[in-house]
């Protein structure tokens, strides 16, 4: 079987499944990437380029549509030469949210094709006007509209959706929904394991930690209000003056993923840190920036207590991968984090803007750890039984993407 893939940060949701395909020696799998010197073996990558910037003075409602679409004519691009060279794939799996994959059934029209769909933006239940900081002004709604066009568009053209959590398929209108099947990219619980004897040199420090130590952990791919950073932030002036030997390891870079950036330049880590000045501790709060992966399943090996916050939006793998590691998550009363958490069985929900009830519970929490041992082990399970990579989540996307290349193409 010939695979495309497309994803313009390698592998991104793939990895599993890439590896998997690559594997078998009957498959040829090419994967197209705006990521330069990555790879998977047996995986042939195919760079490609937008041809220019979007355009000055273009209208706000549209930089991200107009970056979307030139990605989407690059990806056509190499296509083209692709299919010169004779490789007609038999399937076609890509991510939905950077244009990659609208205009492949232009070049490869009977190939079946599987988007990766995150998330239909709306006005109301979900991330906009949830934090009462940002009010909905009249503008989001046309706004909101507007950016669902690179929803749509994908929509109309893949021939089979995949969705990796329940309340994120919910999103979609019902017309769509049908196309769209809830399957998880899963985690992979043989290598994120609990481990009771894990110590950690705090990188960049002379610091040492170890499993049991009072360690609160948060991981967030940019610390930001999206992700409860700032709330996070302002529990820990309560919890290091209640735990004096209490440390906190926070991992996120200083960019924007998602939501508002601030003037000037300014980082919402130093926004709040202004904020609370000298209420806090900082020499027990451990900034990491992004670390390697092996590094980021030591915190979490280590961690007493992980906080995961967040608007209702999509969902991190980190929380995920937190719960396989036996990690007792602290986690914020919202969409999609209690279709995975169970308040006091297999974590412990909070109210997102109550930063005294989260600073209550981490507290809690670093006094005794024998109280909240078995919804750690409830934590580790809840993933094994639904997220596990060999078990579950690799065989259904492994069957789904079967059973669509043998439907073939819908549209």
């Amino acid at each position: 079987m010939k695979v495309l893939l497309a994803h313009q940060n390698l592998p991104g949701q793939y990895l599993h499944l890439a590896r998997t395909l690559a594997a078998n020696p009957g498959n040829e799998v090419v994967f197209l990437t705006q990521k330069q010197g990555a790879g998977l073996p047996g995986v042939r990558t195919l760079i490609y380029r937008p041809h220019r910037a979007i355009t000055d003075k273009q209208h706000h409602y549209l930089r991200g549509m107009e970056a979307d679409v030139l990605n989407g004519q690059a990806v056509a691009r190499v296509a083209l030469e692709l299919r010169e060279t004779g490789f007609l794939p038999d399937l076609i799996v890509g991510h939905n949210g950077w244009g990659e994959i609208w205009y492949l059934k232009d070049v490869f029209p009977r190939a079946p094709l599987v988007g990766y769909f995150e998330f239909f933006y709306r006005l109301t239940g979900a991330d906009v006007g949830f934090d009462p900081a940002h009010p909905t002004v009249f503008d989001d709604g046309p706004r909101l509209r507007t950016k669902n066009i690179g929803n749509l568009l994908g929509l109309n053209t893949a021939d089979w959706g995949q969705c990796p959590t329940l309340w994120q398929w919910s999103s979609y209108p019902d017309i769509f929904r049908p196309k769209l099947k809830v399957i998880h990219e899963g985690i992979d619980t043989r290598v994120v394991v609990p481990n009771a004897a894990m110590h950690l040199q705090i990188p960049g420090t002379g610091v040492s930690v170890a499993a049991g130590d009072e360690v609160v952990t948060y991981v967030a791919r940019n610390l930001e209000p999206y992700r409860g950073f700032p709330n996070f932030m302002r529990s820990l002036t309560i919890v290091l003056s209640q735990r004096p030997q209490a440390r906190v390891l926070i991992v996120g870079g200083d960019e924007v993923s998602y939501g508002l950036r601030l003037p000037g330049g300014q980082t919402y880590r130093q926004q709040i840190l202004d904020e609370l000045g000298e209420d806090l501790d900082l020499s027990r709060v451990h900034f990491l920036g992004r670390v390697p992966y092996s590094v980021f399943l030591k915190i979490l090996q280590v961690s007493r207590v992980h906080v995961y916050l967040t608007y209702p939006f999509v969902l991190s793998w980190s929380m995920l991968e937190a719960m396989a590691a036996g990690c007792l998550v602290v986690g914020s009363r919202t969409a999609p984090v209690e279709e995975v958490i169970r308040d006091e069985e297999n974590g412990l929900l909070v109210d997102f803007f109550n930063h005294g009830e989260i600073a209550d519970h981490v507290v809690a929490a670093l006094e005794s750890a024998r109280a909240f041992a078995n919804i750690r082990v409830n934590a580790r399970q809840t993933i094994i039984d639904r997220y596990d990579l060999e078990t579950n989540c690799l065989p259904a996307q492994l069957r789904f993407l079967d059973e669509a290349r043998q439907s073939g193409p819908r549209i």
